[in-house]
């Protein structure tokens, strides 16, 4: 069997991304704290959040890889918080950080040397991996953490035939934008006219994406933007 083990699989993207790979056949393992609803889906409850939670469950990842042909490790769990540069206060860049890069460096520790020839590890990053725009200073600094770390990836795993990379989404319609948007209609209405196809991201097509990233070793340290074409301002 093939494994894909994602982390964030209990909405949006990652729960996409789960269903998608039940689709092909896969077993699929989500890590987070809430439990993805689909059938099918392994939950193993973890607050990748809370440092050292991961390592009390490295016995259940491992013993979730014994017997697969090729695993995908889905780097998916991220939050987003309305912040500024100009006031970051340490603790709160502290724990956005450990969500989103200190929890996948501990996966590719314990994940790593146990995934064959043919396995993948894709990062899920951002349009603002490579850019940035006010009011989420946070998130901009991980998610381009985050793409120095694919890159890391790649070459530190380069002759082992385990490839990587990086999809982008832009705007997608998962709960947690809506969060941040609040309500606010025009909020709502001025990224959504960003998009070239004047819409927002459906998740499933960020599933997609990763899906065939999954089986494209070609594409090995690539930063793929995935957000319909974004008009520049």
């Amino acid at each position: 069997m093939n494994r894909l083990i994602v982390t964030g699989a209990s909405s949006g993207i990652g729960r996409a991304i789960a269903t998608r790979f039940l689709v092909d056949g896969w077993g699929v393992l989500n890590l987070s704290r809430r439990p993805c609803p689909d059938a099918g889906v392994d939950n193993l409850a973890c607050d990748l959040a809370a440092p050292g939670a991961l390592e009390q469950c490295a016995g259940a990842l491992q013993e979730a890889l014994a017997g697969a042909e090729r695993v995908c490790l889905v780097h998916n769990a991220s939050v987003m918080h309305a912040d500024h540069a100009d006031a970051l206060e340490a603790e709160h860049l502290r724990a956005v950080l450990e969500l989103n890069l200190v929890a996948a460096a501990t996966l590719n520790r314990l994940l790593l040397g146990r995934m064959g020839a043919g396995s993948s590890v894709i990062y899920i990053g951002s349009t603002l991996a490579e850019k940035a725009v006010p009011g989420v200073a946070s998130y901009v600094i991980a998610k381009h953490a985050l793409a120095g770390m694919m890159r890391a990836t790649c070459q530190d795993l380069a002759g082992r035939g385990v490839h990587t990379c990086m999809i982008c989404p832009g705007f997608t319609d998962t709960e947690q934008l809506r969060g941040v948007i609040d309500g606010n209609a025009e909020t709502l209405a001025a990224i959504t006219g960003l998009s070239a196809f004047d819409r927002l991201i459906e998740p499933e097509e960020i599933a997609e994406t990763v899906a065939f990233a999954a089986g494209a070793p070609v594409l090995n340290g690539a930063l793929i933007h995935a957000n319909l074409g974004q008009r520049e301002r």
